[in-house]
């Protein structure tokens, strides 16, 4: 009988693994790959994060490594137009976000924990419950005929997660939209500075942002491409496509980025998201089961959020569970069904919010330059709902004082 079963090794399941170690709870984290997995190469981490990555104990093993972004630019295809935008405090400390490899913050968070506590090529097939002693336990069989009981089950197991469809959540469905995803490599340095550029246009959007002094972290996505499917698992044509093809016209900043791209890196994906309206009315738990991260609210990538969020789950899960350990001194199984409860109601209204949010802002900035869109764009999103995009940046997903 394991204390807590965690499925899959992303930022979610490892930082929920740290979160649960820092009350003095050994969970077993199921992955079914190999390793550790680094899709996607980077990802940028805003401020609430690194409250998160701060409450886990580790963000000064981070922080050193990666500069915050200084300034952002966003310039219009289709008028010329930039916006500029200022990451530096009145003070003139820097609040801005910070672009990270997504390996360096894996093997962060893994390091953290006990030895063999990740046990890798582990697939889960099937989940059922059974009574013990009066209350709920999880049963989990694997592929190779291993069954696991858990006092806890705590899906993290990505977009199409098992355990998520176990619980009867709906199905991520898809945005319209694709991305690229890579890291450029300038073995002399590439000389830019450390400030975040976007590209919009008509159902396009793309963008850079530097992680140290020679290697970049760039991106773009757009409406529907129609060979994304087909060149998916083909780096090569990934990057001909988007120079020849999809960003030929961006400026030639932008195409060099690509152009030096570590080809190991290059990435295509459909966008998927979860309709906010079926994570509040949705069933994110049942008795000592629950999920965290993408497997519980996967959402496009236009706020920054997926990998925030994730963090934000782990701190506020972890400190519901410990703090129902350090009382009873134990796991107690009729407990868990309320305790997890109150992490489900903490976080539910919250992640509708960034699902509907990052949405919303993918859908904006993307939709093109007509004078409606113009004035939607300019007037109201950037004059008014980037403020409150600044403000979910900021939030505090709290400590943990066990």
């Amino acid at each position: 009988m394991e204390d807590v079963v965690i499925v899959g090794a992303g930022i979610a399941g490892l930082a929920t693994a740290v979160a649960l170690k820092r009350a003095g709870i050994v969970a077993l984290v199921l992955e079914r790959s190999e390793g550790l997995r680094a899709t996607g190469a980077a990802l940028t981490l805003f401020p609430n994060a690194w409250v998160a990555l701060d409450a886990l104990g580790i963000s000064q093993n981070l922080a050193p490594l990666y500069a915050p972004v200084k300034k952002g630019y966003v310039t219009n295809l289709d008028t010329g137009e930039i916006q500029d935008v200022s990451f530096v405090a009145s003070n003139g400390d820097p609040v801005g976000p910070r672009s990270v490899h997504r390996k360096a913050l894996l093997n962060a968070l893994a390091d953290q924990l006990p030895i063999n506590s990740i046990r890798f090529s582990s697939k889960l097939t099937a989940i059922e419950t059974q009574e013990h002693e009066g209350s709920s336990i999880s049963i989990i069989h694997m592929a190779d005929g291993t069954v696991i009981k858990a006092k806890v089950l705590i899906g993290c197991d990505g977009i199409h997660s098992v355990v998520a469809r176990w619980l009867g959540l709906a199905e991520p469905v898809y945005s319209g939209r694709s991305a690229v995803r890579g890291l450029a490599v300038f073995p002399q340095g590439h000389g830019l500075d450390n400030n975040v550029q976007q590209y919009l246009g008509l159902g396009r959007r793309a963008g850079f942002v530097p992680l140290n002094d020679k290697e970049i972290y760039w991106f773009f996505s757009c409406t529907s491409p129609a060979k994304g499917a087909d060149m998916a698992d083909e780096p090569e044509v990934i990057k001909r496509e988007v120079i020849e093809n999809y960003a030929k016209d961006l400026p030639p900043i932008y195409l060099d980025v690509v152009q030096h791209s570590d080809l190991s890196t290059l990435t295509w994906a459909p966008l998927m998201f979860r309709y906010p309206w079926h994570v509040v009315f949705g069933n994110l738990s049942k008795q000592n089961i629950t999920v965290a991260g993408d497997a519980m609210h996967p959402m496009t990538p236009d706020l920054a959020q997926g990998g925030c969020s994730a963090l934000e789950d782990a701190v506020v899960l972890g400190r519901h569970i410990g703090k129902s350990f350090i009382q009873n001194g134990r796991l107690v199984p009729k407990e868990m069904a309320v305790t997890i409860g109150k992490y489900v109601e903490e976080r539910r209204w919250r992640i509708a919010l960034l699902i509907a949010g990052s949405y919303l802002s993918g859908w904006v900035q993307q939709a093109g330059s007509g004078w409606g869109m113009k004035f939607l764009r300019d007037a109201i999103f950037y004059r008014f709902f980037y403020l409150i995009i600044i403000k979910i940046t900021r939030y505090d997903c709290g400590k943990l004082n066990f």
